[in-house]
């Protein structure tokens, strides 16, 4: 008896360029790995005063009481940050594509901006960009 859906057999030469790429890949990685962890144990020296091993991260020092009072505008920069980043990564792909998405997608593009505006305003008028 015939079967409907024949079985064809599965030739290890097809999948030889996709196992020789995967381990070449994984090879670059261990010797990459290998020679950071030589050179971080051979080549490099402690560091010799306390403002090298301190924290530069985001303006305030990490290690002491957690229940510290900070600055809220670090998060408010970052946040801007995002806002205005994730604006470019949706108007490129309208800004190629300008001529296959016409009039309504410009008019799309513009609302989007304006929300944006108004948001960078509200922010500017809270004084949320000054670091008096």
């Amino acid at each position: 008896m015939r079967a409907v859906f024949p079985l064809r057999r599965i030739m290890l030469s097809n999948y030889l360029p996709i196992l020789l790429y995967l381990g070449i890949a994984a090879g670059i990685g261990v010797v990459l790995l290998v020679i950071g962890v030589l050179i971080g144990r051979f080549f490099t020296q402690a560091p010799d005063d306390a403002e090298k091993l301190s924290a530069y991260e985001c303006g305030f020092e990490a290690f002491e009481d957690s229940r510290r009072k900070f600055d809220v505008r670090y998060y408010l920069v970052a946040i801007l940050f995002i806002v205005f980043d994730l604006e470019i990564a949706f108007l490129f792909p309208g800004a190629v594509a300008l001529d296959a998405i016409g009039t309504a997608g410009l008019v799309a593009m513009g609302i989007f901006l304006a929300i944006l505006v108004v948001g960078f305003i509200y922010e500017w008028k809270k004084g949320a960009l000054e670091w008096d």
